[in-house]
C-alpha cells in the first residue's frame, strides 16, 4: 500500500510530490482517504519549525476531512465509508487519569497528527480510531476540515469555562480562529465584542455575529472598556497589552489565550488578585468535545469562511497563507 503526498524536505522549503509506504494498520487505527485538508497557521510553525519539533520529510495537515477506507479489527464504531475528521490529536494512551475522565486531550503521551507523522497533505492519513470523528451530514467536506481544529480551539474552552448564555463575551483578533469563536459566542446566546487592531474587519465581524467592536489602534479604546467582559478569548498569534485586556475582565471574568504570543506574557498581579481574574490557556478538546463541537455547527449555521485549492496547488495556499490575506481558512481539495 502506497500513500501520495506533498512533503518539505527541509525548513520553509517548498511541498514537493513524495511516496511512502504508512505500513500495516494497527488492530485501533482507521486507514482514510482525504477528500478536503484545512491548512491550519499550525501546520505553517512546524514547516517553518518554530517549536523546534518539527521533522522532515513534513507532511502537513490536520483539518482533515476524508472517508473511511478500511478500520483495524478492533475498531467497531466505524465502517468503510463513513465520512470522517481529524484534528491535531490522532492517538492517546487510554489508560491514564486523563484518558479514562474522557480529556484524552491532555494524555501525557498523546500523538500529533502532524508531528513524527505524515499528515492530511496526502491521499490518506492514519489515526487512531477514537479521534476520527464522524461529520454530521449538514456541514460539507470543505467547511468541515477548518472546524477540526480552528473550530474546536475556540469553543472546548467555552465549555472548560462554563460559559453560558448571556455571559458578555469577546474576541481578540478577527481572523482564522476569531471569525469562528464569533460565531459560536453569538450562537451560543452571548452578546460578544470583535477586537481588532483596526476597523477594517468590522462590517465583517458584525456579520459573524459581533454586537460591538473595538479599534486597539484608538486611545483609550481598551480603558473605556474597564469592568465589562465575563470571557475573553485571544486568538493572535502576536503580543498583546495584556494588562489592558485583563482590566476590561469583570469580577472572575476568564481571559484565555489560545493563539500564541511573540513574548512570554507579563501580567500585573493585583487587578488578577482584587477580581479573582483568571488567565489560562485553551485548546482544542477531546473527541466528545469535538463531536459536540461539530453537532452544535451543524444545528446553528457556525461554518468557516474558505478559500479552496487544488492539492497540488499546495505551495501556492501556502504562500496565501503566510501572507496573512486569506479570509479566512484556507482548504484544499483531493484531485482524485
Amino acid at each position: 500500500m502506497s500513500v501520495r503526498a506533498f512533503a518539505a524536505k527541509a525548513v520553509k522549503s517548498s511541498f514537493e510530490p513524495m511516496t511512502f509506504d504508512p505500513g500495516p494498520l494497527a488492530d485501533g487505527d482507521v486507514h482514510v482517504r482525504v477528500t478536503h485538508c484545512g491548512i491550519c497557521h499550525s501546520d505553517l510553525s512546524m514547516l517553518d519549525n518554530e517549536w523546534g519539533i518539527s521533522q522532515y520529510p513534513l507532511v502537513p495537515g490536520h483539518e482533515v476531512v476524508g472517508v473511511v477506507e478500511s478500520v483495524g479489527r478492533s475498531v467497531t464504531h466505524l465502517r468503510a465509508g463513513q465520512r470522517v475528521g481529524l484534528g491535531w490529536q490522532c492517538g492517546a494512551c487510554m489508560r491514564c487519569e486523563w484518558c479514562s475522565r474522557g480529556r484524552q486531550h491532555l494524555c501525557g503521551t498523546q500523538a500529533a497528527t502532524i508531528v513524527g507523522r505524515h499528515g492530511g497533505f496526502a491521499t490518506h492519513v492514519r489515526a487512531q480510531a477514537e479521534f476520527a470523528v464522524p461529520i454530521p451530514d449538514a456541514i460539507s467536506s470543505e467547511l468541515a476540515g477548518p472546524l477540526m481544529c480552528a473550530g474546536a480551539t475556540v469553543f472546548t474552552p467555552m465549555l472548560t469555562h462554563k460559559v453560558t448564555a448571556g455571559d458578555r463575551c469577546a474576541v481578540v483578533g478577527i481572523g482564522g480562529l476569531g471569525h469562528l469563536a464569533l460565531q459560536f459566542l453569538s450562537k451560543w446566546g452571548c452578546p460578544v465584542t470583535a477586537i481588532s487592531s483596526t476597523r477594517s474587519k468590522e462590517a465583517e465581524a458584525r456579520a459573524f455575529g459581533a454586537s460591538a467592536f473595538l479599534a486597539t489602534s484608538e486611545p483609550a479604546a481598551l480603558a473605556g472598556a474597564a469592568n465589562s467582559f465575563d470571557y475573553i478569548i485571544s486568538t493572535i498569534s502576536a503580543d498583546a497589552d495584556w494588562n489592558a485586556l485583563v482590566n476590561t475582565l469583570r469580577p472572575q471574568g476568564r481571559l484565555v489565550i489560545v493563539g500564541v504570543p511573540n513574548s512570554p506574557l507579563s501580567i500585573a498581579a493585583f487587578p488578577m488578585i482584587a477580581s479573582e481574574r483568571t488567565v489560562a490557556g485553551g485548546r482544542l478538546g477531546s473527541p466528545a468535545d469535538v463531536t459536540q463541537m461539530l453537532d452544535f455547527a451543524a444545528r446553528t449555521g457556525v461554518r468557516p469562511m474558505i478559500e479552496k485549492f487544488k492539492m497540488s496547488d499546495v505551495n501556492r495556499a501556502m504562500d496565501r497563507l503566510r501572507s496573512g490575506q486569506a479570509r479566512y481558512r484556507v482548504v484544499l481539495e483531493s484531485e482524485g
